[in-house]
């Protein structure tokens, strides 16, 4: 019998071999080829006007998911789905930063073979090493080890996939194999795998989570379906790119669903029963209130932020081509549990570093039905941080990057609960007139609820940035999405309050500063 030759799915990127010191390192990559080569890249990019200034975008060329968030010997890493010049097949792109915010470029991290393409994954720090896990396409689940200061030597546990696909003529698994995560419970390595089971209605697939265990990396147990009691996902849900992790004294399984309509970035919030290996689920959310595309956001990578929250970012997807890069990373995001059930969500990082001249807006009525043009607030690189007391009013409205005719504009939009129909008051960003241009992408507005209490105000912090509008409202909702304005004039801020008077009762607004 012939047997049947592997494919070479050798990757032809440079690399080369690094020190184990830091010094050494840093002095190798001084004079590295890819780092010269993202720096240049950079360069030509950097002319583009929807290129955003201090949210990470790859240095060169595509990218996709972000992946293994984690936090090594003072400082963090993420790693993403890049496609390098010379070979556009998934790698894991690498960067690295103090602050969450500023990030700095390093080699690509994880190269395919045996798998044919790098996809998404997770990242356990354990004492002197940080271990991988990733999906291997046409291999199975891969597993990497890192332990330099910068996380630039990955090794490969068994050369091959530790948990593979089935080999022609052999049965079905009972498992998925896909995007997994791990963590480590007692004595045992844990990986739950994405994927589905066909116990839907009608036969439809519905989310599951496959678990196994192993003790060594290398040789891994099946053992069962992950989730139970899990009524929080849709018909179709494939619980991909998975990040379970504790947060506060629940537990928080953070995933995407690749659903045209109603998927995105999802969470469900449970907890974690070790004696039977299971994630009793009891409440569940999303991360986006749209479609992923055009213009919304994808899927997490997340990590422990050793205070009792963690800290996830998101690639959001494009709404227009651009000459040499497409998605870019949402800014970093803490997520907090506020009591058993909700999710608490603010800026994560030193994000206060990046402000430079600031204006301030003082106390002032806003007139129902009538916008006010802040003349001194303008930017298409901007913070904005809010408070306004609504009183009452059916709407109150926030538009950026807007046009001195309004040609073009971003709204963003405050909705009271109000009427028999309406019970839930919402937070909106509105793309519908954010540009002229024929080529992007529209797509309807990205609405969440963001329920307030009596006599609660309505606090924002608001961040422009080229292409992209993010928005935190009152410490416990983020909406965000791609716009990409026109006209170089479309730079103004203005507010609005519908039905009735509402009050500013303060606006601070900063020029933001690139993060390179």
């Amino acid at each position: 019998m012939t047997e049947t030759k592997k494919p070479d799915y050798a990757s032809p990127v440079p690399r080369q071999r690094f020190g184990d010191e830091l010094a050494e390192q840093e002095r190798q990559l001084e004079s590295d080829p890819l780092i010269r080569r993202f720096a240049e890249s950079r360069g030509r990019l950097a002319g583009d006007p929807h290129r955003p200034l201090y949210h990470f975008v790859s240095p060169e060329s595509t990218m996709n998911d972000p992946n293994g968030l984690c936090f090594w010997r003072g400082r963090w890493h993420l790693f993403y789905q890049g496609y390098p010049v010379e070979d556009t097949r998934q790698h894991w792109g690498h960067c690295v930063s103090d602050d969450l915010v500023h990030w700095r470029d390093l080699p690509y991290a994880i190269h395919p073979d045996p798998e044919r393409c790098c996809f998404s994954g997770s990242a356990l720090v354990e004492g002197d090493r940080v271990i991988a896990i990733y999906h291997g396409v046409d291999a199975g689940t891969m597993i990497a080890v890192s332990s330099d200061p910068l996380l630039l030597n990955w090794g490969k546990v068994t050369g091959n996939a530790v948990i593979p696909h089935a080999k022609p003529g052999e049965p079905p698994l009972p498992y998925n194999i896909f995007d997994p995560c791990i963590w480590k419970q007692g004595e045992y390595y844990y990986a739950v795998t994405a994927g589905t089971r066909p116990e839907g209605p009608g036969g439809k697939r519905l989310r599951a989570e496959f678990l196994h265990r192993s003790r060594d990396l290398a040789t891994w147990e099946y053992l069962h379906q992950f989730l139970e009691d899990d009524f929080y996902g849709l018909v179709g849900d494939d619980g991909a790119c998975p990040y379970f992790w504790p947060i506060g004294h629940r537990h928080i399984l953070l995933h995407f669903s690749h659903l045209r309509s109603g998927g995105g970035g999802k969470y469900v919030l449970g907890d974690y029963d070790t004696e039977r290996d299971k994630f009793v689920v009891t409440q569940g959310g999303e991360f986006n209130f749209g479609p992923v595309g055009p213009g919304g956001v994808h899927a997490p990578s997340a990590f422990p932020d050793g205070k009792g929250g963690l800290i996830a970012l998101f690639n959001m997807n494009p709404a227009r081509p651009t000459e040499g890069w497409d998605q870019l990373m949402t800014l970093p995001r803490r997520l907090t549990l506020v009591g058993d059930d909700q999710l608490g969500i603010e800026p994560a990082g030193d994000i206060e570093s990046l402000r430079g001249e600031q204006t301030a807006v003082g106390p002032m009525t806003l007139p129902a039905n009538e916008e006010v043009v802040l003349d001194n607030v303008s930017g298409n690189a901007i913070e904005i941080e809010a408070e306004i007391d609504t009183r009452g009013a059916p709407v109150v409205e926030l538009d950026v990057l807007r046009s001195p005719n309004r040609e073009e504009y971003t709204r963003i939009l405050f909705r009271a609960h109000s009427g028999y129909y309406s019970k839930q008051s919402t937070v909106t960003i509105d793309n519908s007139r954010s540009s002229i241009l024929p080529d992007v992408g529209i797509r309807p507005p990205e609405t969440a609820p963001l329920p307030l209490e009596k006599d609660e105000t309505l606090n924002l912090r608001v961040f422009v940035d080229r292409s992209v509008v993010e928005v935190f409202a009152n410490g416990r909702q983020c909406v965000a999405l791609r716009v990409y304005p026109g006209r170089a004039d479309s730079v103004g801020v203005s507010l609005r309050s519908q039905g009735t008077d509402a009050a500013l009762k303060s606006l601070d607004a900063w020029r933001m500063e690139s993060i390179y």
